[in-house]
């Protein structure tokens, strides 16, 4: 019989817990041993809680209990979450976590501790709640040299921007709505200001390159700017408006980025709606695969804490091999990067704006005489930046990227 603590008992915590127990026969059978939750950890109480009788507030109870081989750390956050995996770590107990801000922060440091002390640190739910993206990346991937990586990663702005999209609602109102069913928090600016999926696809970009990706250096813009007549704009051209986090491999440097892009029909994310994301992954032999599925929720994210659970089971003494090294990966900036870019002007501008653009095209929306929409040729992120700022009080909104 294998222990395992579980640290944190909220949305996740709790979720691993249900699907350990729920589906313990076929747990333990992919196992290859039966396993069985002796701690969960928290600073409150569960009175009448089915799992009452397992929670504990010390963390020493856990560290110093041999029987414990496996812990999940479901807390969040990089205060006592980090404090707790290191000293697990350095006790020879596995740590299996859902927490993309951990991860993000110090995934080297962590990998490295776990391989010394001969255990592992395995993140599948960190990123994508219950898809299948970190294993594909670290096992079915192996053979390839991935060179991009794009997704839709995060729900709470995926919820948002369709709901902008169908219904042609407001930014402010969509959001409300969002926070009121529970698909966004009170406080929704990690979510729409881009900072979650910078995190992910910080983590999914250090895996793609083997080296560490700093979130902190990532170019991130959220979807506060994009309105309802964004999405009309959109539409008449046949795409969509998507929160993208993407990685690409350009030479021997990294770009990685966060922000709202147009994409065309034909795009293999324009599909991916509601709270649902999508990873899509090219490789220079395999060529294109995507994963999709529900990127958060409780049982989702669990089932993903709990694969990996499973993974350390089955690998009690040896360390599952993860290619994230601490050197760091050097990152493009933004500036020499090149792309279509579409904004939005008073019609009065068209002549000027076409002439200072060459070879822009215009988009008009017989509703809206008073403006209309300018598609630039491909051009590099500081030229346009230089000829936009240039445009002055007749531009009307925020310019989007098209990717």
């Amino acid at each position: 019989m294998i222990q395992v603590a579980v640290l944190g008992y909220g949305t996740v915590g709790s979720g691993v817990v249900e699907v350990i127990e729920k589906n313990k026969e076929m747990v333990n059978k992919k196992a290859g041993e039966g396993l069985n939750v002796k701690y969960i950890l928290d600073l409150r109480d569960f009175p009448g809680d089915p799992y009452e009788q397992k929670l504990v507030h010390d963390f020493a109870q856990i560290l110093e209990d041999d029987e414990v081989k496996i812990i999940c750390e479901t807390m969040g956050g990089v205060g006592p979450a980090y404090t707790f995996t290191k000293q697990a770590l350095n006790a020879g107990k596995s740590v299996c976590t859902s927490n993309k801000e951990l991860v993000a922060a110090h995934g080297p440091e962590l990998i490295a501790l776990a391989k010394e002390h001969n255990c592992n640190y395995l993140f599948e739910a960190s990123v994508g709640g219950g898809i299948p993206i970190i294993r594909p990346l670290n096992y079915s991937l192996t053979a390839e040299r991935i060179e991009e990586i794009t997704g839709i990663l995060n729900g709470t702005t995926n919820y948002i921007l369709s709901k902008m999209e169908k219904e042609g609602a407001d930014f402010d109102d969509v959001l409300k709505e969002a926070q009121e069913k529970g698909y966004a928090e009170r406080n929704p600016e990690a979510d729409v200001e881009g900072h979650d999926a910078c995190r992910k696809i910080a983590i999914l970009s250090s895996l793609m390159t083997g080296k560490n990706v700093d979130y902190n250096q990532i170019y991130t813009e959220g979807i506060t700017k994009i309105t309802s007549r964004d999405f009309d704009y959109a539409k008449s051209m046949g795409m969509s408006i998507k929160l993208l986090a993407l990685s690409k491999e350009i030479g021997e440097d990294t770009l990685a980025m966060v922000a709202p892009c147009l994409i065309s029909s034909e795009h293999p994310l324009h599909m991916v709606n509601g709270v649902f994301n999508a990873v899509f992954v090219k490789g220079n032999m395999l060529g294109d695969s995507m994963y999709y599925g529900r990127g958060a929720g409780k049982l989702p994210t669990a089932s993903a804490v709990v694969s990996d659970v499973i993974d350390c089971a089955r690998h009690i003494g040896k360390v599952i091999m993860c290619f994230w090294d601490n050197e760091d990966a050097k990152l493009l900036n933004i500036d020499d990067i090149e792309r279509k870019f579409f904004f939005r002007i008073k019609s009065g501008s068209a002549e000027k704006t076409c002439a200072l653009f060459k070879g822009a095209e215009l988009v008009r929306l017989p509703e809206v005489p008073e403006e209309c929409g300018i598609v630039t040729p491909v051009m590099k992120e500081k030229e346009f930046a230089t000829l936009y700022e240039q445009l002055g009080d007749e531009r009307i909104g925020t310019r989007i990227r098209m990717e």
